[in-house]
């Protein structure tokens, strides 16, 4: 009997100790969390710094490989945000419910699908969702506005695409003509600014987010009535500066330059331009031969990879589709000279590079670019720009999500919701493909080895632990 007793006791004192030990490393991996303050990341790359699960089940019951699965109770194409152990993203939602599964985005199907004017006269809440990150759920969710949208979208687009940002004080919700909105970390309001309301491109809605550096935060508001480019003071939301804009509608997000000269913030459009972020002024332009700005650039040192999609569809646009790698140091219009292919900041321009809505994305000394509807990967020499291969994803549907990769996969997610895993090669190489049950639009957040799947229903933990 005292045996038994003894083991019992032994055994219990394991237990314990286990759990003690379990609870500690989950403790140590949440205070030392990677952050994940803003699209494609605090540096925009979409790179994350430890591996990356490339296989998971999302689509039955036994959800091999992700961690939780929540419902988020409203649309929104933007992406997840994280700070530390917890996880903020937004959402616009009809007050009427019944109203739900009526005005949810439609994948692309060529044409406008329904009646917008249904979608205008919709009430909405416009959400901010804060989410702990190791089980999903829910610490709060604030309510920033409560009306009907103030211009129509795409059926394809949400009225909450604009991914937020967060530093170590606030978080920062923009929804584009609905106004931008600050928060500290417990969901209280510190500051709002209402920026306008503009027409957009046939009525397609917004779609540029917000990009932090420091204390500022850089909008761009490109519309057909009076685009610009505004510098926000993260603590009150004051304006530092505005530039005027010489560009109708486009899509594209803030990029940051860190080069070894100086910071530039670098925007698109049928022309791409540097201003500084301390004044706002205009470093440099370069001529795109017109084209459409969806796609965030991406920088990898001193050398930025600026490019648009090519449109031939009869408008004003028509043309683009060029790529350009750019150094640091210029200044004024640095366009190559007679339509040239290279000049004193321009190291080589690629025609036809496949770049669309999706950001490119860098993996081991290459480019790649995900297209639209057709499914296609296009793999560019980055210090060249030499063309590597363009072969299509079979059985994928259209990339507007923006890939990501972890420095030895990639990683395209298809608008059914599938994430194609890609080994870096001299052709395509598709080693697994995740498939869930709902389509997709969303960039993903990375951080710790784990992947944040945001569908038209659900944000995911993708996972190797579990």
């Amino acid at each position: 009997m005292i045996d038994r007793f003894c083991r019992v006791r032994k055994l219990s004192s394991i237990s314990t100790l286990v759990i003690h030990l379990l609870l500690v490393a989950s403790f140590a991996r949440l205070a030392s969390a990677e952050n994940y303050s803003q699209f494609r990341g605090d540096l925009q790359n979409a790179t994350a710094s430890q591996a990356l699960p490339t296989s998971w089940n999302a689509l039955d019951d036994r959800l091999e490989g992700i961690r939780w699965k929540i419902s988020l109770g409203g649309e929104g194409w933007s992406q997840p945000v994280i700070w530390e152990n917890r996880i903020y993203v937004t959402c616009a939602i009809p007050q009427d419910q019944a109203k739900s599964e009526s005005t949810k985005p439609e994948n692309y199907s060529g044409g406008y699908g329904r009646d917008r004017d249904d979608l205008v006269n919709v009430v909405y809440r416009y959400q901010v969702i804060c989410l702990d990150r190791s089980s999903g759920a829910e610490v709060w969710r604030k309510t920033l506005k409560t009306g009907k949208p103030p211009l129509p979208r795409h059926t394809t687009n949400t009225y909450a695409t604009e991914t937020p940002a967060v530093d170590a004080k606030h978080v920062y919700a923009y929804f584009g003509m609905n106004g931008v909105y600050c928060l500290d970390h417990a969901g209280e309001l510190v500051w709002e600014k209402d920026l306008g309301v503009y027409e957009m491109r046939a009525g397609w809605g917004t779609a540029s987010s917000i990009a932090l550096l420091d204390d500022k935060l850089f909008l761009q508001v490109d519309n057909e009535q009076k685009s610009f480019l505004t510098c926000l003071e993260t603590g009150t939301g004051k304006e530092l500066w505005r530039t005027d804009r010489d560009e109708k509608s486009q899509y594209s997000t803030p990029y940051i330059w860190r080069n070894t000269l100086r910071s530039e913030i670098i925007l698109g459009g049928m022309f791409f331009r540097s201003y500084d972020p301390d004044t706002g002024e205009l470093l440099w332009e370069i001529d795109m031969n017109k084209g459409r700005s969806s796609a965030t650039p991406i920088a990898i040192g001193d050398q930025l990879f600026v490019g648009n999609e090519f449109r031939n569809r009869g408008g004003a646009d028509d043309g683009g589709g060029r790529l350009y790698c750019i150094s640091p140091g210029g200044k004024g219009d640095i366009t190559p000279s007679q339509d040239g292919f290279s000049g004193p900041f321009v190291s080589w321009r690629m025609d036809d590079s496949g770049i669309q809505m999706a950001s490119p994305v860098y993996c081991q000394g290459r480019l790649y670019f995900f297209q639209r509807r057709a499914g296609i990967v296009t793999c560019v020499e980055a210090q060249t720009g030499e063309k590597i291969y363009e072969s299509r994803v079979r059985g994928a549907k259209s990339f507007w999500a923006s890939p990501w990769t972890d420095g030895k996969h990639l990683y395209g997610l298809d608008s059914s919701g599938n994430t194609h895993v890609i080994r870096p090669s001299n052709q395509l190489d598709v080693v697994a493909v995740n498939e869930t049950d709902q389509m997709s639009w969303a960039c993903a957040a990375l951080s710790n080895g784990e992947i944040f799947l945001r569908t038209i229903d659900s944000l995911y933990c993708i996972s190797a632990e579990k």
